[in-house]
């Protein structure tokens, strides 16, 4: 009687455990999986149920960070195999958007629902991004970035990472401090993979504007050394070659009126 009365006591003491699980724990794990890039500061409430700061940073070691406004609640519940993470954000999604969480041995994958058509998922100023650092914080970016997909995953295995799906960041009503226009332009970032693929295709395009972006690339390669390779160019529209002259400057390598942008 004993015996089953330790092994209850055990049972009771870690299905607690589970249940009450501090949100610390699933900020810890945020942290870690995005190199603190991604935190989750001030974490409260449990891993089921919480509620945290969200904050870009430069990484470990840098003094550069920039939070959201507000806080991200999210509800974290069973859907079948997987984890269903529900989130919402006042100030930058679309209403509760769903993720799910399906971990495994030495993998982990998270997927955003397929959907009828591309819905928007949800919109963050853009001068987010200086918490990033280099070469954010240089440029002071302003304006809005919208994500917009009809579903996509994201698959960690041993280390390595797969893209599947398709997704599109809208980059609206972009300025900056290195230039004296009020709008450079608008531009689009169209990211699609699948499962046959081991690097998804990155592409860029301006909409609208007198800085002119073009490009295309990959992201998410085989490894942490190949994860992003773009090649692109940024020129000015007619009339704005003297106004943007500083900013082509610094933003890629120039060769006569072209800037050339090399990532990876």
């Amino acid at each position: 009687m004993r015996l089953w009365a330790l092994l209850g006591a055990a049972v009771g003491a870690l299905a607690a455990l589970v249940a009450f699980a501090p949100a610390a724990w699933l900020a810890g794990a945020v942290t870690q999986a995005t190199g603190e890039r991604l935190l989750l500061a001030e974490a409260r409430g449990t891993v089921w149920q919480g509620s945290a700061v969200v904050v870009l940073t430069g990484g470990s070691g840098s003094r550069d960070a920039s939070a959201l406004p507000g806080r991200l609640h999210w509800r974290l519940g069973l859907d079948g195999a997987a984890l269903a993470l529900r989130a919402r954000q006042a100030c930058c999604l679309n209403g509760e958007v769903l993720l799910r969480v399906l971990p495994g041995l030495g993998r982990l994958r998270l997927e955003l629902p397929p959907a009828p058509a591309a819905t928007v998922v949800g919109q963050w100023p853009a001068s987010w991004l200086v918490g990033l650092g280099t070469p954010w914080n240089t440029l002071q970016p302003e304006g809005t970035l919208q994500l917009s997909s009809p579903g996509l995953w994201l698959e960690q295995v041993q280390g390595r990472w797969r893209f599947g799906g398709r997704a599109e960041l809208l980059l609206g009503s972009m300025a900056s401090r290195l230039s004296t226009l009020d709008t450079l332009g608008s531009y689009r970032l169209s990211l699609a993979g699948d499962a046959a693929s081991q690097a998804a295709t990155l592409r860029l395009g301006t909409v609208s504007g007198a800085l002119q972006l073009s490009g295309s690339g990959q992201l998410l390669g085989g490894d942490a050394a190949s994860w992003l390779r773009f090649r692109g160019q940024a020129s000015a529209e007619a009339g704005s070659e003297a106004v943007l002259d500083n900013l082509l400057n610094i933003i890629g390598r120039r060769q006569g009126a072209v800037s050339v942008i090399s990532i990876g």
